[in-house]
């Protein structure tokens, strides 16, 4: 599992870079993924909704403008820098339901908030940066209203025919490309590291499982290179 220390200090070199990267180093596609995953927070209309491992705030800016009305939004993170990217684009914001956002400070596996208190919890591409991920999806779970949906937006392992020619990509032309627009190779190559070692889609769904949440759906995206999983904290639970 990544080291914490490593991780924070990582995100912290290419905060300011952070959004370019992405944007470039996915051909815009990151876009598309973060629309699925707003369409699937909607369908259960919540009215608070945490957004962990929030980086520079797009899933939580996505959120407060793609839901009407906008719910309750927190988003959270245990890195300072990539909180002050997040809280930079709010107050330039003049969207007024993104200017409601919440950015705070937290780990993901003790979040810092009450039990219960949340009707869904979205987290996209930081799943995997966690050290313990079962520990993770249980604080996820208990911060859960009982009904409350967990989404997670997170890159699977792609079809199997596509592969080679992905691996190629995220092994050879991934930190090349990331060193020219952040300087930051080695980030780029952990982020390739991790992705080639994280869980399939079929995997992923027996963690969230195990983890006392029943699975509503699992959906691949883009040739597998992405899935988006929901899952649903028992009313009983």
């Amino acid at each position: 599992m990544p080291d914490p220390k490593a991780v924070n200090s990582m995100f912290g070199r290419i905060a300011k870079r952070y959004d370019t990267a992405n944007r470039v180093l996915s051909a815009g596609i990151d876009r598309g993924w973060r629309r699925r995953l707003v369409e699937a927070v909607g369908r259960h209309r919540p009215a608070r909704v945490l957004d962990l491992a929030t980086g520079s705030g797009d899933v939580a800016f996505a959120i407060a403008r793609g839901l009407h009305p906008s719910p309750e939004i927190i988003g959270m993170d245990f890195c300072q820098p990539m909180l002050d990217e997040a809280e930079a684009k709010r107050r330039m914001s003049r969207d007024p339901e993104e200017s409601k956002i919440r950015f705070l400070p937290g780990d993901g596996l003790d979040l810092p908030l009450p039990d219960g208190s949340q009707d869904a919890v979205t987290i996209a591409f930081g799943l995997r940066n966690l050290a313990d991920r079962a520990r993770g999806l249980a604080a996820m779970r208990r911060v859960l209203r009982p009904g409350g949906i967990l989404h997670v937006l997170e890159f699977s392992q792609p079809h199997a025919w596509f592969r080679p020619f992905y691996y190629f990509y995220l092994r050879h032309l991934l930190p090349a490309l990331a060193r020219l627009l952040t300087g930051d190779r080695d980030a780029y190559l952990y982020l390739g590291d991790t992705i080639g070692k994280f869980p399939s889609r079929e995997e992923l769904t027996a963690g969230i499982s195990t983890a006392g949440l029943e699975v509503i759906a699992a959906v691949p995206l883009t040739l597998g290179i992405v899935a988006l999983h929901s899952a649903r904290k028992p009313a009983a639970g």
